[in-house]
């Protein structure tokens, strides 16, 4: 029998990085969120992705954010008291043709004439020279000089527990039934019990469309699952991340020297049962890329594969902002695999909507009101 649980100013369905950045810039501000997570902080799409702290070759629209969100990076040990094992390496978009050559030619133009500088074109001589282990044959890059990368799950958990540290509470192992109102309230019903708040926040990443669709704004989410290959430790070879252009592929190996193989190419998905199954295809095609840019790679063993499940919208950017149709509600989901460099900033944004009723931030390409009127899944 559901029985009543408690109440708190802010409910914030989803605990993964969006939503634990979220519950920590809200205590920051003296408000003291719930956060209900269905599993536990960072199963799914926050805890198990590449890992990049990447401005680079960022949509135009997500450019101011993630640049904001850069400037918390670089201070993240202040942020949350753990260095989230960020390591700023920089990253690369290696051109391997001269078709991958004008691909990043264009890109720097288009950033240039935005004013953008922080994205830098370098020969193929200096792509030798900083990573001597790639194939000869490269043709140049694309570098964003103060990107990295960092240790997903301990990222979640660091903001985790700062958020709680500061007021916050976290309850895992919840699953949010339905969701209505009462008068100024949201009562949402889970199989603990129900949580009463004025306000809530929708950070439930790959199910988030159907609290979206409950609110009478359906958006056309895809649940997908970026895999990944990790290997043993090899010999240190490799500093920044490494993309592809004209190929799928994001690379970089470890401070324990293990190699890091992903690029979003997917595996089956069942969100319903929370399971997916690794495309082994896909994953060799991965590993011929990475054996095409660093012969050596044919010598690697691989230690495991794995998948984690995220939301995928159709024009590739997230839904960040307040609801489209109900007073009191915000979103945040649909990082379509690259939403892990966005997560502090995020967090910040939608505690200022909540705390002030405004952002800094140009949000406006996120709203979730770009999606009315079009056909869902």
């Amino acid at each position: 029998m559901t029985v009543s649980a408690g109440s708190a100013p802010v409910i914030i369905v989803g605990g993964g990085l969006h939503g634990s950045s979220t519950a920590l810039h809200l205590a920051r501000a003296g408000v003291h969120a719930l956060v209900l997570e269905k599993n536990y902080i960072g199963r799914h799409a926050s805890g198990v992705n590449a890992g990049g702290v990447r401005t680079l070759t960022r949509h135009l629209a997500e450019v101011p954010l993630s640049l904001a969100s850069r400037e918390i990076w670089l201070r993240i040990r202040d942020w949350v008291d753990d260095d989230c094992g960020f390591e700023q390496n920089g990253q690369v978009r290696v051109a391997e043709n001269d078709e991958d050559v004008a691909a990043l030619k264009a890109r720097h133009a288009t950033m240039a004439g935005l004013g953008y500088t922080h994205e830098q074109l370098i020969s193929a001589d200096e792509v030798r020279s900083m990573i001597p282990a790639i194939t000869p044959t490269v043709c140049g890059g694309l570098i964003a000089r103060e990107d990295g990368s960092a240790d997903p799950y301990r990222t979640t958990r660091a903001f985790r527990m700062k958020a709680q540290s500061l007021g916050a509470q976290f309850i895992e192992g919840v699953s949010v039934h339905g969701i209505t109102r009462d008068g100024g309230d949201w009562v949402v019903a889970a199989d603990q019990g129900v949580w009463r708040a004025p306000l809530l926040v929708n950070c439930a990443g790959a199910w988030a469309d159907r609290i979206a669709a409950s609110m009478g704004e359906p958006v056309p989410l895809d649940p997908v699952a970026p895999m990944m290959l990790v290997t043993t430790p090899m010999p240190h070879f490799l500093d920044p991340v490494l993309l592809g252009t004209g190929r799928p592929l994001s690379f970089k190996q470890r401070a324990n020297g293990t190699v890091l193989i992903g690029g979003g190419r997917l595996a089956w998905v069942d969100r319903d049962q929370e399971k997916n199954e690794l495309d082994f295809r896909g994953l060799q095609a991965s590993a011929q890329t990475v054996c095409d840019l660093f012969p050596h790679m044919k010598y690697a063993i691989i230690n495991r594969g794995w998948a984690g499940i995220e939301a995928s919208m159709p024009d590739g950017i997230p839904v960040i902002g307040p609801s489209s149709t109900q007073p009191g509600l915000f979103h945040a989901f649909g990082f379509s695999a690259h939403g892990f460099q966005l997560g502090p900033i995020v967090g910040r944004i939608t505690s200022d909507l909540i705390t002030q009723g405004v952002t800094d931030l140009p949000i406006a390409p996120f709203s979730i009101k770009r999606f009315q009127g079009k056909a869902t899944n």
